[in-house]
């Protein structure tokens, strides 16, 4: 485990790691990023000591060669389960999961996922990050309608270390049901705390253009599945814009 009071991105020094040792479960941790970042190049307001900002490096080629590729298309989903059962067994409060990498309480957004990949085969390691927001301060005011944190929910101060170790050993356990193929008890739980997968009008970008739908659940390799008139499309990357 690394530790700095302030890094550019945990992600950027998660993958120099892994690309020095590979080592499985290595974890870097910071009290604040200068260059956080989410999906798509966004970046993730990370001010001092107000969330949780933490990377580690995870070998999921490490599965038996029959279920390498799942336990890579599932991490990202595995994680956001992992955080939200962390989340609630440190605070109490019930965390909803949205397609492909945010937790959720109600529309607001509290926590992120970014899993990159450090080469493009199989067993190469992958460098997962998460954000949570803790103090009513990791929301930007500009966001301020669309983000939430766990103090603006609870009313009261939060210890960022419980979260953190919850969120190390939820986030083993649901690893290790990736690494054993538990495949079927990883969507369970993440179909169960994300009602927003079935029936909710989506749009986004596909090659062939503009698309709209209304959302019929995740696939068994984790995609979202959108019913567009006659038709079930399978959307397993871009960005999805809720209606």
């Amino acid at each position: 485990m690394v530790y700095f009071p302030v890094t550019g991105s945990t992600n950027d020094v998660a993958a120099a790691l892994a690309a020095r040792s590979a080592r499985d479960g290595a974890v870097v941790v910071a009290d604040a990023q200068t260059a956080g970042r989410g999906r798509l190049g966004r970046k993730w307001f990370s001010p001092p000591g107000t969330g949780l900002y933490v990377s580690t490096v995870l070998l999921p080629g490490q599965a038996s060669p029959d279920r390498q590729r799942r336990a890579r298309q599932l991490l990202t989903l595995s994680a956001g389960v992992a955080l939200a059962e962390a989340i609630e067994e440190a605070s109490g409060l019930r965390v909803e999961v949205k397609w492909p990498n945010d937790l959720q309480i109600g529309r607001r957004k509290l926590a992120g996922i970014l899993a990159e990949s450090t080469g493009g085969g199989v067993a190469d390691p992958v460098v997962l990050g998460f954000g949570v927001n803790v103090d009513r301060v990791a929301c930007p005011p500009d966001l301020k309608d669309r983000t939430t944190s766990l103090e603006s929910e609870l009313g009261r101060r939060v210890d960022r270390s419980r979260v953190f170790a919850e969120s190390l050993m939820a986030l083993d356990r649901r690893y290790g049901d990736l690494l054993q193929g538990r495949f079927d008890a990883i969507l369970d739980a993440w179909r169960a705390r994300a009602p927003a997968s079935i029936g909710a009008r989506v749009s986004w970008t596909a090659a062939s253009g503009a698309s709209a739908g209304v959302t019929a659940g995740i696939d068994d390799e984790g995609a979202l599945l959108v019913r567009v008139g006659e038709r079930v499309e399978r959307v397993v990357a871009g960005e999805v814009m809720w209606l």
